[in-house]
């Protein structure tokens, strides 16, 4: 795992950007996974900047979302779905049947999952899959407890969950209560990872997914577990790690002898 502590929100999304955009030039068919809320917003922006002014081009590329509230229609302003049209897809050119994101008006959940399951399969598994992380832990909508080695499925939101994104509806009791998500154990079959987290309020969650042991009260402990992550922090998100010096140090290393190793975990 190499952990980034960058100096600004700005500084990680660009990071990332970089990162996505070296694997885009390397394999245009790459497939992506994405995240919603609002810590990828400022990589999102980064990617459709890099798509106008230097022609990154998107069109071969296949993506997979993490998750999706039950219930939602891709059309309501507060589905995943309708966030990633907002701040991604409608400003790159993606083909709109490379797109998938979890249905939230499915009539069969347990086929639905098994469906997403097969695709991400078909599709020669996840390039890079990026990660939030929430206020407990979570990775995509895998709550406190949920096992390590999960698939695609339905789960029941926990209330701080809830609480957190109350402030995106206009009451708290619009919030949906079910999510259909990808399994910590999809999650970790992706080839690369990146974890992105910013932000004051996520300090302490970040230090226990990183430096804690790896348990399935804290999901994002897992992936301690997979052999290629890369996590980028601003310094708020960063600043109660206790080997942040370190891996500050081993940051401006490479940046000043190899940086073709950015990004790549040692």
């Amino acid at each position: 795992m190499e952990i980034i502590i960058s100096e600004t929100y700005d500084e990680m999304s660009r990071l990332a950007a970089d990162m996505i955009k070296h694997q885009l030039l390397k394999k245009p068919s790459s497939v992506l996974g994405l995240a919603t809320g609002s810590t990828p917003v400022g990589l999102y922006k980064e990617l459709i900047r890099l798509h106008k002014e230097q022609g990154l081009d998107f069109s071969q590329v296949i993506t997979f979302n993490l998750d999706e509230y039950l219930g939602l229609p891709p059309s309501h302003d507060q589905s995943y779905h309708y966030f990633m049209d907002q701040n991604l897809f409608h400003h790159v050119n993606v083909t709109p049947n490379n797109i998938h994101v979890p249905y939230g008006h499915t009539e069969d959940i347990e086929e639905f999952c098994q469906w997403y399951e097969d695709q991400i399969e078909r599709a020669g598994g996840i390039d890079i899959q990026i990660l939030g992380i929430g206020g407990d832990g979570h990775i995509a909508f895998n709550e406190p407890g949920s096992s390590l080695g999960s698939r695609t499925r339905l789960k029941t939101l926990t209330k701080q969950t809830i609480d957190d994104n109350a402030r995106f509806f206009e009451n708290e009791a619009d919030v949906p209560r079910f999510a259909v998500t990808m399994g910590v154990g999809t999650i970790l079959e992706a080839r690369k990872i990146i974890m992105l987290a910013n932000g004051a309020k996520k300090a302490d969650i970040v230090a226990q997914a990183l430096e804690g042991p790896v348990t399935a009260q804290v999901s994002a402990s897992a992936l301690q577990l997979h052999p290629d992550v890369v996590v980028i922090l601003d310094a708020e998100a960063g600043k109660t790690l206790r080997r942040a010096d370190y891996y500050k140090w081993v940051y401006n290393e490479k940046k000043r002898l190899i940086p073709g190793m950015i990004g790549k975990t040692t």
